[in-house]
């Protein structure tokens, strides 16, 4: 499974394109089935269905934890760094969380959990977590992670379209100086959620909460009472796992769901290559489980190989900016993986924040949820890995599952800010607007992907028709990864960023759409229409154009309305960095706003416009311009 050199990894990558059956038959081989697989894969991108050996059987939690109780029963899985400094870190083993999850594996079978209902999970970045999420897993039941800075709204409407029977959270949650109602929040989502039976309450902050009788229940108190056996439910490879939504260019989420055996085979083969992980290694994901970063390589890639991972509650800069340096020595990190804006946002405090800071167990460093900038590139080169430590710049989305163009640590040459080449399994092409294939290097072109992987997204749940309209209709035959791409003359890939209406802010994806949505829901707003624009720290900020029914009296006073409204229906993550009130929007005679016009405005690039003839009001241009001016 592992690769250990740069003309192994040319040997993998052939093999996997030209018999990629027998390639992924080889590696899924290594994990225990209960029922061994004989179809490895049936596919078509045509009518879209994807599956991977389908009738095998198996369980990812006997794969993630039983079958290390034989080799390194006492070694760390999780090592919990609380949001405090001075809070103790708590060390859970193999054996220790094994027992965990059977645990809470049996709490929630007692609440009447079977294999395949749905259980919604809202919970801060405590160990807990991480077992509510492998005890789903461990009895077949769908988990599906909401991040827990998300609105009462949010979690009401992935909770209705996937009619959830359980929810799993805590009284409140710290992040840095803040404490955060959770169990509130989640009470507030229940008024519109029928088909909730229980709510499960883990105690964190000590938050006076309101406990229904018949309805709610302490985490402690079932888990005290239960036994530490429970078998592993035998899973067909292509039963769900997980369902995690994420925007899309229509306001709605979409629930991406992965399965149970190509995502496990998937998972654990990009974590132990990419990162070149070795037996004993401590590896740092900064994720929060509640985006796919932390579902795949925090949780279950990690765990998958044995390894030790890191699970961090708070935030980069508390109780000051040198905290994850801090986190690196106290638990001697060896591979350590963030995002660019963390990066950024870091180097804004100047190196001083690094001094007398000792970061000499890093091995490897990783980069995550966008394309890093070199700059930023260059300092967590220099400054972090101190000019010794490979950047394994790793692209993919929540749909894809796994790591797909990445470098491998210590193999693959590195050209700061490339993901450079596509791992085994995965063969990109770049498409013209008409969808032909541009062939040849130093072109630019919009990325797709031909062949099935085996952590391909399945299905969006509830809707299948919309998982093949988003991914498989624009291109047909083709996977459509919504982003452009670059492939020099060496080859390598870098990514240029989104070509829909989706924004990539903080590496999180949120779709125009959506907070188009919120912000109409505020009182005396008629439209919006939000793009991304350039942001130092964040890649990407929200600006917002907001038409509002009668003149406003105070613009920073409805400013901060607002936001309230969008931080309400969606949460914080989603508040626009800038809004600018407007009279009108440019739309086509069709009635089509042309964000073109918008994301040029909002870059203060005014006199690369274009074409505005074909506007219903072009003077409502001059408008926008003079406002923003």
């Amino acid at each position: 499974m592992r690769i250990n050199s740069l003309q192994e990894y040319h040997e993998a990558y052939s093999l996997s394109v030209e018999k990629p059956e027998e390639f992924w038959a080889n590696i899924a081989n290594e994990f225990d089935w209960i029922k061994p697989f004989t179809k490895v894969l049936d596919w078509s991108f045509d009518d879209y269905s994807v599956k991977w050996f389908e009738d095998g059987q198996m369980n990812i939690t006997a794969n993630a934890l039983d079958r290390h109780l034989k080799t390194i029963p006492d070694q760390a899985a999780i090592v919990y760094e609380p949001n405090e400094p001075g809070d103790e870190a708590i060390t859970l083993t193999y054996r220790q969380l094994h027992a965990r999850v059977c645990k809470f594996s049996n709490v929630l079978k007692a609440q009447g959990v079977k294999k395949g209902d749905r259980v919604c999970i809202y919970m801060p970045m405590i160990p807990e977590l991480a077992i509510a999420v492998l005890a789903c897993a461990r009895i077949g039941a769908i988990h599906s992670v909401v991040f827990g800075g998300f609105s009462a709204q949010s979690i009401s409407d992935r909770i209705n379209d996937s009619l959830c029977k359980i929810v799993i959270t805590t009284d409140g949650a710290v992040r840095g100086n803040k404490t955060i109602p959770m169990k509130e929040t989640v009470d507030d989502a229940l008024l519109s959620c029928p088909s909730v039976e229980t709510v499960i309450v883990k105690t964190r902050t000590k938050t006076p909460v309101s406990m229904l009788k018949g309805r709610d229940l302490w985490w402690e108190e079932e888990e005290a009472q239960a036994s530490a056996d429970c078998a592993p439910e035998p899973m067909n490879a292509e039963d769900p796992l997980f369902i995690l939504y994420t925007s899309g260019s229509t306001g709605k989420p979409k629930g991406v769901v992965h399965t149970c055996g190509g995502y496990m085979v998937y998972t654990a083969y990009t974590f132990a290559n990419v990162f070149q992980y070795n037996p004993g290694d401590v590896f740092f994901c900064t994720a929060d489980i509640g985006w796919i970063t932390g579902h795949s390589y925090l949780v279950y890639g990690p765990l998958l190989n044995g390894a030790i991972s890191v699970l961090f509650e708070g935030i980069p800069t508390y109780p000051d900016a040198g905290r994850f340096w801090d986190i690196i020595k106290r638990h001697q990190v060896n591979i350590f993986y963030t995002a660019p804006t963390a990066i950024r946002s870091l180097m804004g405090f100047g190196d001083e924040v690094l001094e007398g800071k000792d970061l000499s167990s890093l091995r490897v460093l990783g980069s995550v949820g966008e394309p890093i900038n070199e700059e930023a590139w260059q300092w967590y080169h220099e400054k972090i890995g101190q000019g010794n430590c490979p950047i394994v710049d790793t692209w993919w989305q929540t749909e894809t599952g796994g790591l797909m163009i990445s470098p491998i640590a210590g193999i693959t040459p590195l050209k700061p800010a490339f993901a450079t080449l596509p791992l085994p399994g995965v063969q990109p092409i770049l498409v013209d607007e008409n969808g032909k294939e541009i062939e040849g290097n130093g072109v630019n072109g919009n990325l797709c992907i031909k062949y099935p992987w085996p952590s391909i997204i399945r299905t969006t749940y509830g809707d299948h028709e919309r998982c093949k309209t988003t991914y498989f209709s624009t291109y047909p035959g083709l996977y459509f990864t919504g982003d452009g791409c670059m492939r020099d003359e060496d080859g390598y890939y870098r990514i240029t960023g989104r070509v829909d209406d989706v924004m990539n802010i903080s590496g999180h994806r949120i779709g125009t759409a959506e907070v188009e949505n919120a912000i109409n829901m505020h009182t005396g707003v008629i439209e919006s229409a939000v793009v991304g624009f350039p942001h130092d720290v964040k890649g990407q900020g929200i600006y917002a154009y907001v038409i509002c029914e009668h003149p406003t009296i105070n613009d920073d006073l409805t400013r901060k309305d607002i936001l309230a409204t969008v931080a309400r229906v969606i949460g914080p993550i989603a508040k626009p960095d800038k809004i600018q009130f407007v009279t009108g929007l440019p739309k086509t005679r069709s009635g089509k706003i042309m964000r073109r016009i918008l994301r040029k405005v909002a870059e203060g690039e005014f006199g690369s416009l274009g074409d505005t003839s074909t506007l219903l009001d072009p003077s409502v241009v001059d408008s926008i311009i003079a406002g923003a001016l």
